[in-house]
């Protein structure tokens, strides 16, 4: 039904709509007029409080501390990676750096933190304990194992089996750290070579990076470690890889704390670790992508 044109409402003397123009639609402008103020208050109200809230999460986005639980075994590449994400991201990163079996440990005793870096079984065990959150697993990459040797020693041979059992024959002290992935590698390739009885007297436990700082001061003549933990040590040099019969690689996984402070800041740094900006420094420090 089409509607009637509006025209001027007929005024009483009083100054009050006349009866026959109220009767004959004549409130219509007035009616509308009220009512278009009103949804456009309105939608201002709204507009307020959606920039309130899009304010409040951007607040809480920007300048986020990140903590991170990582193996050592990254802490070069996490200590130059680190800057270059901040500077893009305005977040702030923690770490702490500790062997993969004390981090769980604490992990499980309720340490609080954003990410950990470590094994992926240990990763796997954290998920199952609720302390990872589920479907955050992801591989940052893998390190080859090799011999590291004091900083200008004669480099011994390790090009074959033999020669590399030789070499652990022969020397006199070795080190390595029973709560390190490599470490426990180590240990078990004696008694896989038949030599456990006459090599294993002469390898010495340390803690942390206790097993590189015996090799750098001439504590131990050697040891056998994941190659990052070797480049870029003071005092100490890569001595060869072990031979591919021998060869480990070991494989460090990131898992999301389930009830991290920073999560959405805590999946922009993992997938900046596994972007293509992370993958040239990781293979500077001796480290390598996972295959898929």
């Amino acid at each position: 039904m089409a509607m009637q044109p509006t025209r001027p409402a007929k005024k009483d003397p009083g100054g009050n709509q006349s009866q026959s123009d109220a009767q004959h639609g004549f409130l219509v402008k007035p009616i509308i007029y009220v009512e278009e103020q009103t949804m456009i208050k309105g939608a201002f109200a709204a507009l307020r409080l959606a920039a309130l809230i899009f304010l409040v999460h951007a607040a809480s986005a920007i300048g986020t501390e990140i903590k991170v639980l990582s193996t050592p075994t990254l802490k070069t590449s996490l200590e130059e990676l680190g800057p270059q994400f901040e500077r893009a991201s305005g977040h702030t990163l923690v770490f702490k750096f500790d062997g993969v079996a004390p981090l769980k440990r604490q992990i499980e005793a309720g340490e609080t933190f954003d990410i950990a870096i470590l094994l992926p079984p240990m990763i796997d065990d954290l998920t199952k304990q609720g302390k990872i959150a589920a479907g955050t697993r992801t591989n940052i990459a893998q390190a080859a194992v090799g011999v590291a040797i004091r900083a200008g020693a004669p480099k011994p041979d390790i090009s074959t089996v033999d020669a590399f059992k030789q070499t652990l024959l022969k020397a006199r002290s070795m080190s390595y750290s029973s709560d390190s992935a490599s470490g426990t590698y180590f240990a078990a390739l004696f008694d896989r070579l038949g030599i456990g009885a006459e090599a294993k007297i002469r390898l010495k436990s340390y803690a942390g990076s206790g097993v590189m700082t015996a090799v750098a001061k001439g504590d131990a003549e050697l040891t056998v470690i994941t190659v990052p933990n070797i480049i870029g040590t003071p005092g100490v040099e890569l001595a060869g890889l072990l031979p591919p019969e021998l060869q480990n690689y070991t494989v460090f996984t990131a898992g999301e704390a389930s009830n991290a402070p920073a999560s959405q800041a805590a999946k922009a740094f993992i997938n900046f670790l596994v972007g293509p900006e992370a993958t040239s420094v990781l293979k500077a420090k001796g480290l390598q992508r996972t295959t898929p």
